[in-house]
């Protein structure tokens, strides 16, 4: 073996073992998280129908801390997008940025909550066994769950941050509205505060059509998973890509197969197909904008330039931010570390903005 060759290799070992290291730092930085469920007794949906109670999964990090009047001062709640679920927020990638100590959020100082919606994760959804009978939920509903998870499951009576990814983006703007005095500030990430329409419409729609239309879908009473199941996972998928990161990641014919392959196989075992619909479907009736000026706390609302579901072309942040007392709106430029839409969830890109709106907000 020549020198260059035995460099060639020491070096290549060095680099396995620094990148382990800092993988290992990144898993450990995490902080270790407690789930919980929480049952809602005779649960009213917006649409009149009724379950006698409804499960509320969640995932915390830290402990509350109370002021002499017994306000609690220092809960976080990060809400996830849809078809995901609050454990998600505990990734090293995120709670390793946010929620270890010296971070922004550090579970030491702060109660992180990480909830999961109605119809999503370990909470209570059609799968269970109502199928297509189970109510048809709405942001509203799902918002108002989240109320009550808090303030009768927890005993939080404020907090000191809402942060939302995506549909939980789009919750933040209903919190904000609903409950106008609970928290001391807002982070809306990767969404707009107005109701869905134009495109972003047309591919939610199409995802649903290709679950609802298909016959093998039976009214949801299938017995395997419907064909069209795939076809809305195909529009998932392009909703939150990045073409540029998939053209570097992906830059063969071949290579690109291999993912598409990959992920549909193991995201059409894992998905169901009423949860998928009941997700989409769930944004039907969202329209913040008419009630923009209620919002009375500072929000820190952020975008990429590279999100397919809010492209920035669109103008529409701009325009409406200013309706918010104390709103600020950053649009992210493309660069090598956004990922499109999913780059709601890589906090290491924005976080010096979330500094910013906790040093603004602090009571």
């Amino acid at each position: 073996m020549s020198y260059a060759e035995a460099m060639s290799k020491f070096l290549a070992y060095l680099w396995i073992c620094l990148l382990a290291c800092a993988l290992s730092a990144a898993a450990q930085s995490a902080p270790a998280a407690t789930e919980g469920d929480y049952v809602a007794q005779n649960f009213h949906f917006r649409s009149g129908e009724v379950l006698p109670s409804v499960r509320l999964h969640y995932t915390t990090l830290g402990t509350p801390k109370r002021d002499a009047s017994g306000r609690v001062t220092n809960a976080v709640m990060v809400l996830h997008g849809t078809t995901g679920s609050g454990k998600q927020f505990v990734s090293p990638q995120f709670a390793g940025v946010l929620f270890g100590p010296g971070e922004l959020l550090d579970a030491a100082r702060y109660y992180i909550i990480l909830p999961d919606g109605i119809g999503h994760g370990k909470s209570s959804k059609p799968s269970d066994g109502l199928h297509a009978s189970f109510p048809h939920y709405d942001y509203d509903d799902m918002v108002a769950a989240q109320h009550q998870l808090l303030v009768d499951g927890l005993k939080v009576n404020h907090l000191r941050l809402i942060m939302g990814t995506s549909m939980g983006c789009m919750h933040s703007w209903v919190w904000g509205e609903t409950y106008p005095d609970f928290m001391d500030a807002m982070m809306p990430l990767a969404c707009l505060p107005v109701q869905i329409a134009g495109r972003n419409r047309m591919m939610r729609k199409m995802a649903m059509d290709a679950i609802h239309q298909d016959p093998a879908w039976e009214n949801g009473e299938y017995q395997s998973p419907p064909p069209g199941l795939k076809t809305a996972l195909d529009v998932l998928l392009v909703m939150g890509s990045s073409p540029l990161q998939m053209q570097k990641q992906y830059p063969t014919r071949e290579a690109a197969d291999a993912f598409l392959d990959n992920f549909m196989r193991t995201r059409f075992a894992s998905t169901d197909a009423n949860d998928f619909l009941y997700a989409f479907d769930a944004s039907r009736n969202y329209d913040p904008s008419p009630n923009l000026e209620k919002i009375r706390v500072p929000v820190m609302a952020i975008n990429s330039a590279d999100d397919f579901i809010n492209p920035p072309e669109l103008g529409i942040m701009e325009v409406e931010i200013k309706r918010v007392p104390k709103g600020k709106y950053v649009l992210l430029p493309i660069g090598d570390q956004t990922r499109g839409h999913g780059t709601h969830t890589l906090p290491a890109i924005w976080k010096d903005y979330l500094q910013e709106l906790l040093r603004e907000s602090q009571p």
